[in-house]
């Protein structure tokens, strides 16, 4: 589906997963790829059931025992990680790949000291002494923001509040200074002001770190100021992908004006948000053609009948939809959308190059940083 070079750290290709059911095969993932640099922030944006953690729990080996690798391959450092066995993807599992859990009230054990569940990624991968291994415990505590650390380090979760809970996990996943950092929803439990902190937290701890994130999410908002890419899912598929100016300003497919569309802004007026109609496709049965035709007030007849492939918009900037194609007719997206292509527009020439660098392009998100 893209370009990919040397420097990738994760290489997804054709992914294709099922799961066995007693009403049937459910096609999870159909023919999902996608890279990941090193340094860089991914986001996998999607309705639920869309298929994004379904895809990111297979580069831990996490997914349900009914799972089924109907295809495909994920390549970490050249290597396919679905050819690994158990024990093998326990070495990488929390050392080289780790991940943070959407539910933080449920990702710790309450009847551990956080010290001692922070401490056990080293124990169990670096084979250090206790010691030493709370000691950096200790020093990870306050990496993430945790006052009083000293204290609070025998504690037990209960003790804390959700988003300092939401820190002790990260703190968790961080520990052993992972080359690939899974980040599931983290701040889907949290408030909107609690979130801004998680997700600054987060993109400091990258650098410090030096760790790429692939984020999920089903909030275009959240992403806007954390992600370099971002990869839209639908229905177990990939529809389209870009940098986030893209995605955010030069959106191509309907599925993305609806969620761009149903994301509050600063500049929503009371009122004015829609909904994308319709429900996602049953995957025990995928539609013939594209996926979205039937929630789609754009579809074209061909959408019925054939599934699109992705059409190249930039270098960087692609969209499975037949709007694309040469041949299709010309449609007017959205007022908000067409104002956002304006915009985009208005700074960029036909090959997507920036021509007005003095002024670039902010997302507007539901809050900014400064609001803590």
């Amino acid at each position: 589906m893209e370009n990919t070079e040397n420097e990738n750290l994760i290489e997804v290709n054709n992914l294709k997963i099922n799961f066995n059911t007693y009403a049937g095969k459910v096609k999870a993932i159909r023919d999902v790829s996608f890279h990941l640099k090193k340094g860089e922030t991914l986001a996998i944006v999607g309705e639920s059931g869309s298929g994004k953690s379904v895809t990111t729990r297979s580069l831990m080996g996490l997914n349900a025992d009914n799972a089924e690798i109907a295809g495909g391959e994920i390549l970490f450092h050249g290597e396919d990680v679905l050819k690994k066995s158990e024990k093998e993807m326990q070495e990488i599992r929390g050392m080289d790949i780790a991940m943070i859990f959407q539910d933080p009230m449920t990702s710790l054990d309450p009847t551990m000291k956080i010290g001692r569940q922070i401490a056990e990624p080293l124990r169990i991968h670096k084979h250090i002494s206790k010691d030493k291994a709370m000691a950096q415990a200790l020093e990870m505590l306050k990496l993430v923001g945790i006052t009083d650390a000293e204290h609070r380090i025998n504690d037990y979760p209960h003790q804390f509040s959700g988003g300092m809970r939401q820190r002790i996990v990260i703190a968790i996943a961080l520990i052993c200074y992972p080359e690939v950092l899974i980040a599931d929803e983290p701040t889907t439990a949290l408030d909107v002001t609690i979130q801004a902190q998680i997700l600054k937290l987060m993109k400091e701890l990258q650098e410090k770190i030096e760790t790429s994130i692939i984020f999920i999410t089903h909030d275009l908002g959240v992403v806007a100021g954390m992600a370099d890419r971002i990869a839209v899912m639908y229905a177990g598929k990939i529809v389209e992908y870009g940098t986030v100016d893209e995605i955010f300003y030069n959106p191509q497919h309907p599925y993305t004006w609806g969620l761009l569309n149903s994301m509050p802004t600063l500049d929503t007026q009371s009122g004015e948000l829609s909904a994308i109609p319709g429900t996602p496709p049953d995957l025990l049965d995928p539609p013939k053609g594209d996926a979205f035709a039937a929630r789609n007030s754009y579809a074209l007849k061909i959408d019925a009948e054939q599934e699109p492939p992705f059409f190249q918009v930039s270098k960087t900037h692609a969209a499975a939809t037949w709007l694309l194609d040469p041949r299709a007719p010309k449609v007017t997206p959205p007022a908000a959308i067409a104002k956002r292509q304006a915009q985009w527009a208005s700074m960029h020439n036909e090959a997507g190059e920036l021509v007005r660098p003095e002024t670039p392009v902010t997302p507007t998100t539901t809050f900014d940083d400064d609001r803590e």
